[in-house]
């Protein structure tokens, strides 16, 4: 089977052309491929597939062998892909996701991808969207491994849970993690960003990705992070956002209440694994 590896600011996939490809219990595969030490080495598996409503579909598999809905860090790496393997080369691409068609708007230079801006939809801000047993999204107090956190939930096609901090680089995220992940609050368990306001509409966070543990990046946190950061007075409606993997610029549309997210994408290297 031919892949390819990429990442987009640090949230690496193996990305595989199902136009081309055929793939048997990617669930299996994901987790087999996704080991770093017996593996290619990555976040999870992305497979790239025909749709009959848009330019491609985005069939995501975290790490772990469980499939997720959305990534925005991945779909950004299927837009690239989509437009520089010739797939379908326009500026404006359609990727049909597990939550919905999402449209990706390209920064192009001599036919290679610089930037890509997608348009996340609407962010899910109830209780029953995220979904969560809490009775409220917003700074409600979680208590888990005896400590209380104060957290803000959203949706953005995944379950998000938002914590603000005053200090991201001292947290023991593999013990915090998965206690918040696998919370009773959180029926479909839940991505666990955790932030700091560091200027005026700058925040750095770190993730703990459900399925996938700790990863460098989270382009849909990084979304939850900036409404939440709007929601509760921290920031205005455009973030800057720093992760391990980088940076993301993300702007809260009032008029439209959708989110863009605006980053980077980047091909690793192309290989064959048999399977």
């Amino acid at each position: 089977m031919r892949f390819s590896k990429m990442q987009g600011i640090g949230n690496d996939y193996i990305y595989v052309n199902c136009f081309e490809e055929q793939v048997e219990n990617p669930a299996q595969l994901s987790i087999r491929l996704s080991d770093r030490h017996f593996g290619i080495g990555s976040d999870g598996l992305i497979l790239i597939k025909p749709s009959e409503k848009a330019d491609a579909e985005m069939d995501l598999y975290n790490a772990d062998g469980s499939r997720a809905k959305m990534c925005g860090n991945g779909i950004r790496c299927v837009g690239k892909y989509v437009y520089e393997r010739g797939i379908a080369q326009k500026d404006m691409l359609t990727i049909d996701t597990q939550s919905g068609v999402k449209t990706l708007y390209l920064e192009t230079e001599a036919g290679k991808v610089k930037s890509i801006r997608v348009n996340m939809g609407q962010p899910g801000l109830t209780p029953e969207s995220i979904p969560t047993t809490l009775p409220e999204v917003k700074e409600q107090p979680l208590t888990a491994n005896g400590q209380t956190y104060t957290v803000t939930c959203v949706s953005m096609g995944n379950p998000h849970c938002v914590i603000f901090v005053d200090d991201v680089q001292g947290l023991d995220l593999e013990k915090i993690g998965p206690a918040l992940e696998n919370h009773p609050a959180f029926p479909e368990r839940a991505n666990i960003e955790f932030v700091r306001i560091c200027g005026e509409d700058e925040a750095e966070m770190r993730v703990w990705e459900r399925g996938s543990g700790e990863t460098w990046a989270c382009g849909t946190g990084a979304c939850a992070v900036t409404v939440a950061c709007a929601l509760t007075g921290r920031t205005g409606r455009r973030v800057l956002v720093h992760l391990r993997g980088g940076d993301l610029t993300i702007f809260w549309n009032e008029q439209t209440n959708e989110v863009e997210m605006t980053g980077p994408a980047e091909f690793v290297f192309d290989g064959e694994v048999q399977i």
